[in-house]
């Protein structure tokens, strides 16, 4: 139960966040957002605010926010139609039943002659004497079929009609609340678990370190001739040695002392590191936190391309990426060690879910953004059916790829 309340939890906050982004910023660019979704498949409950339907489904396997434009319309009305239509106090439609209209005696019933929702915002209807009228639309307008309201969206209010640098920062702005986020969460985990400094607090029974002679409460000054001031620094130098000697400098006592030390050597996926067998002493220091909470998205973004280059060097496998019911796991695991280790999982995980959907792969943020590079450059969009083709066939791509990494992720549990 605690492994699953802690999925749904991170689960919740991190799509939460990556799509508010896209919210927020689409919102201020002026377009009009029809939903805010966190997870997929039927709908759980929602609820309306502003312009907004915000809604929580079944399947917890990512979240999207609908703008206007990026689909057809879900009412097509067409000349000929016989629509219901409501005014307002200043003789603007407000309403247009679509049917059902007979639920609704306050509407006013005209045969449609012409329409233009997206523009001029007119509706030219003959009424029940025969007289062709001109209506105004209100540009707030709900076309409502089946009692189902659908707010009208006027060209300007549509993505399309927007800049390329405003519809830029509305899909960038996803990825960039996950790396804001991930920023806040290791500054707290820092703040209140502290960081490690080159003192050492432990020595580790049998390792490279005990045999050179390294003790409790030395102070490492250099490795290899190098001068470290951080515990960062220290295990930098460490990893890039396995199964080395490398030469040690210690304050201890007051005094400089040299000591030759052998390291281990550790398998860590698609690279072998240096392990010396130290510990280190922990302070904390808020100013220290502040700074790793902008280290620590740097080194994550750091493996995850050196895991992301493994692909062109031949060496990649699927162990090294996870899919649901990996993160399930490891979300287990994180949540037994305690709430900190949790927290710097989450950060770690909106980091690579960042990372991830700015992948100029179709379907995805980065992909979208790959094709608004490119109408900047050519001066024009790509045709909607090829681009849609592309995002199509993109997007069945990463469902195959979600199928066989979760495939691998089952497996693993029975191995």
């Amino acid at each position: 139960m605690n492994t699953l309340l802690s999925f749904l939890v991170i689960f919740s906050v991190l799509v939460f966040v990556h799509e508010w982004g896209h919210l927020y910023f689409a919102q201020k660019a002026g377009i009009l957002c029809r939903e805010f979704a966190i997870g997929m498949g039927p709908k759980l409950f929602s609820f309306k605010r502003d312009e907004t339907i915000y809604t929580v489904r079944l399947l917890p396997i990512g979240g999207f926010v609908r703008m206007a434009g990026e689909d057809p319309e879900q009412v097509s009305i067409k000349p000929g139609y016989e629509v219901g239509l409501v005014l307002d106090a200043q003789d603007k439609v407000t309403k247009i039943y679509v049917n059902n209209k007979s639920k609704h005696p306050e509407a006013q019933v005209v045969q449609v002659e012409r329409i233009d929702l997206e523009r001029e915002l007119v509706i030219e209807a003959f009424n029940d004497e025969d007289e062709l009228m001109t209506y105004q639309v209100h540009e707030r307008a709900d076309i409502i079929e089946d009692e189902m309201p659908n707010q009208i969206a006027p060209y300007d209010r549509q993505f399309g009609s927007k800049s390329v640098g405003k519809r830029s920062m509305a899909i960038f702005a996803g990825p960039l609340m996950n790396f804001v986020l991930a920023f806040f969460l290791f500054v707290i985990v820092a703040a209140i678990q502290g960081l490690p400094t080159p003192e050492v607090a432990a020595v580790a029974e049998g390792s490279g370190a005990e045999e050179a002679g390294i003790e409790q409460g030395d102070v490492i000054q250099s490795i290899n001739g190098e001068d470290v001031s951080t515990w960062r620094q220290v295990t930098s130098i460490i990893e890039d040695h396995p199964n080395s000697t490398i030469t040690v400098g210690l304050e201890r006592d007051g005094q400089m002392i040299q000591l030759d030390a052998n390291t281990i050597s550790v398998d860590l996926g698609p690279e072998q590191i240096g392990q010396l067998g130290v510990g280190p002493v922990i302070k904390q220091d808020f100013g220290a936190a502040i700074l790793e909470g902008f280290i620590k998205p740097y080194e994550v973004v750091i493996s995850i391309f050196k895991t992301l280059g493994t692909i062109i060097t031949g060496q990649f496998s699927l162990d090294y990426i996870a899919g649901p019911v990996g993160i399930y796991n490891i979300t287990g695991e994180a949540a037994s060690l305690g709430i900190l280790t949790l927290i710097n999982f989450a950060a770690m995980l909106s980091m690579n879910l960042g990372i991830v959907n700015l992948l100029p792969i179709p379907a995805m943020d980065g992909g979208r953004l790959v094709f608004l590079g490119y109408e900047a450059v050519r001066g024009k969009p790509v045709d909607p059916q090829k681009e849609g083709m592309i995002q199509f066939v993109g997007f069945a791509f990463l469902m195959l790829l979600m199928i066989v990494v979760t495939w691998n992720d089952i497996s693993k549990l029975f191995m």
